[in-house]
C-alpha cells in the first residue's frame, strides 16, 4: 500500500490542523492506521492509531483530548484532527500501515510496515 500525508502548515499555539492520509494499492480496510511523529534528534513516536473496523483507537497521553483519529474505508484515507496545538506538537508526522497488528502491539513502530512520506506541522508561541 502506497501512504500520501498531506495538511502541515504553520499553525499559532491553540490553533487546529487536520492531516490527512491517501491510501492506494491495497486493501485499506484490512490495514491498522496510524500516526508517529518526528522531531530532530529524537526518534519517532507514536501519536495515535485506528484498529481496522474504527473499533479500537489509541492515542498517546500527551494528545488526548485534544486530538481525534478517524478514517474512511469507502475513500481510503485518514486523518488526523489536532486542536489545542502546542510548540511541543511541531514535528514531521507520518501516517503509517500495518497488517496484522495485535492490538497490544499497536504503539510499536515495528508493528507497522508501510510509511508516507511525512508532513511538517509548526506551532509558533
Amino acid at each position: 500500500v502506497q501512504l500520501q500525508a498531506s495538511g502541515g502548515g504553520l499553525v499559532q499555539a491553540g490553533g487546529s490542523l487536520r492531516l490527512s492520509c491517501a491510501a492506494s494499492g491495497g486493501a485499506f480496510s484490512t490495514y491498522t492506521m496510524g500516526w508517529f511523529r518526528q522531531t530532530p534528534g529524537k526518534e519517532r513516536e507514536f501519536v495515535a492509531a485506528i484498529f481496522r473496523n474504527g473499533a479500537s483507537i489509541q492515542y498517546a497521553d500527551s494528545v488526548k483530548g485534544r486530538f481525534t483519529i478517524s478514517r474512511d474505508n469507502v475513500k481510503n484515507t485518514m486523518a488526523l484532527q489536532m486542536n489545542s496545538l502546542r510548540p511541543e506538537d511541531a514535528a514531521v508526522y507520518y501516517c503509517t500501515a500495518g497488517r496484522f497488528v495485535i492490538l497490544s502491539r499497536i504503539q510499536l513502530r515495528d508493528a507497522y510496515g508501510y510509511w508516507g512520506q511525512g508532513t511538517q506541522v509548526t506551532v509558533s508561541s
